[in-house]
């Protein structure tokens, strides 16, 4: 089972740079998107053979995550408890027979940290939510977590320690959601790869001398990691500030 994840950074911009071309070429039977920043009806997406599950901020050209399956998935949630909504999109669920496959947009604490607070209540729940899911079924969360979890995982950590994505808060909820019961896919196959990012800056030459983060995840219950097959970072795939990950797992 192939299971791509890819923060596109605004879906209609996305489609012109190359999207369904990268989209056809994986032929992945779970497609997840993050930052979609659109509303209902203002795209199209023909994807023969998928079914598709969007969830819309409620702000214009804001947030926004979506899930294409070739399976059509027992339920679908859109958001967090009871309510099946949350105004900003992050959230999307899809429960199949025998996981959870959950796409998250993470919140950005921002520059100055002003949402910083916001994030860590955010981070507290969604661990709270993966446990309890785990309860009945193992689970797949993937998406932008917008926190680069240790040192390794960015280019210069040093500079950047106390930043919006590097606080020491920020790296301490991934640990505390990891010592739960879940593995970071990639980082389980690869301990010591360096130079392995999913977000680069669009400030010049950035992405070229590969200055970057490694944001973007596939989390795994631990019982996956016998099925875990391969954990990949297409970072030569253009489109977006953020590059494709991929996750493989045995069927």
């Amino acid at each position: 089972m192939k299971l791509v994840s890819w923060n596109v950074n605004g879906i209609r911009a996305c489609v012109n740079k190359g999207f369904l071309t990268y989209f056809n070429e994986m032929d992945a039977d779970i497609f997840c998107i993050q930052e979609t920043k659109c509303q209902d009806g203002q795209i199209d997406l023909e994807l023969e053979g998928y079914h598709q599950y969007w969830n819309y901020a409620v702000k214009k050209g804001y947030s926004g995550t979506a899930v294409f399956t070739k399976n059509k998935p027992l339920s679908v949630k859109y958001g967090l408890g009871n309510e099946n909504e949350e105004p900003e999109g992050r959230i999307l669920t899809l429960e199949f027979e025998t996981f959870y496959l959950v796409n998250v947009y993470t919140p950005n604490s921002q520059r100055d940290l002003a949402r910083l607070s916001f994030r860590l209540a955010w981070e507290d729940k969604i661990r709270d939510y993966l446990i309890e899911l785990d309860q009945t079924k193992p689970v797949i969360l993937c998406g932008d977590l917008n926190v680069a979890h240790h040192e390794i995982d960015l280019k210069n950590p040093k500079p950047n320690k106390g930043n919006s994505g590097f606080t020491d808060e920020e790296r301490g909820k991934m640990t505390h959601l990891l010592e739960s019961g879940f593995i970071d896919s990639f980082r389980y196959l690869h301990p010591d790869k360096e130079g392995s990012y999913t977000w680069w800056s669009y400030m010049n030459k950035v992405r070229e001398r590969n200055i970057g983060w490694r944001i973007d995840y596939f989390i795994l219950s631990n019982r996956l990691k016998d099925v875990l097959k391969d954990s990949q970072i297409h970072s030569h795939i253009l489109g977006s500030d953020h590059c494709p990950v991929v996750l493989e797992l045995q069927s």
